[in-house]
């Protein structure tokens, strides 16, 4: 293939549209279809097709149409219990930061009131020291000398997966540390809540101020610098 997919530089998204012949070039709509194909077939399976069609249902349902026009109508948290609803589930994960753990009480809280069983496993569980993972002293937050336990993602998912926990919930963990529990965790996963340290957690605000406080984020730079 010749030409790159690069959907985010689409000013046309011809996609959500049916004029699917008015796309760039190397619109996927047009150049990756026997790609596409494949992927439906996925949506044939029934269980795939059940979550998809309840997502589905829960973005018509975060909408409500009012007389000056159509209006979001509920917070990220309320969606995803009522997905969780939707698709029947019992028992839910919540692998949590340490940083987030009074967070993490409250939704735990807020889930069991919903009539769920909620299995929570902190990011330092094992209190296993960093040195494990190759940490070095002038590596450590709290500075050389002092003892750090390091995330373990993949402990983290290996509980809930001991668990059997039908649906789990991501709060707050380190980018690689969320990355490593997708890796591992077998049951389906949302984000609730993605880390930055900067923003209060709605990483969505370095994008927001890119031309403006934070136009740094914009400097060209190689792979290598």
């Amino acid at each position: 293939m010749d030409e790159i997919t690069e959907c985010a530089k689409c000013n046309k998204m011809v996609c959500h549209s049916k004029a699917f012949d008015q796309g760039t070039p190397n619109c996927p709509t047009k150049t990756r279809q026997e790609t596409i194909q494949k992927t439906l077939v996925e949506y044939d399976k029934p269980e795939i097709k059940e979550f998809a069609r309840q997502a589905s249902i829960q973005e018509f349902e975060g909408y409500i149409n009012l007389p000056e026009g159509s209006t979001p109508r509920n917070p990220r948290v309320e969606e995803v219990i009522q997905f969780a609803k939707k698709m029947g589930y019992k028992k839910l994960g919540m692998a949590f930061c340490h940083g987030l753990r009074h967070e993490a009480a409250i939704l735990n809280t807020i889930l069991e009131n919903r009539g769920f069983t909620v299995i929570s496993v902190c990011c330092k569980v094992g209190g296993t020291p960093k040195e494990a993972i190759g940490i070095t002293e002038e590596q450590k937050i709290a500075g050389p000398g002092q003892w750090e336990t390091m995330c373990s993602p993949i402990a983290q998912a290996e509980i809930l997966n001991s668990e059997e926990v039908e649906f789990n919930i991501v709060m707050g963990l380190c980018v690689g540390h969320d990355s490593l529990f997708f890796k591992y965790a077998k049951a389906p996963i949302t984000v609730l809540i993605a880390k930055d340290r900067v923003f209060g957690h709605n990483p969505i605000m370095g994008i927001y101020q890119s031309n403006a406080y934070y136009r740094k984020l914009l400097r060209k730079e190689t792979l290598d610098s």
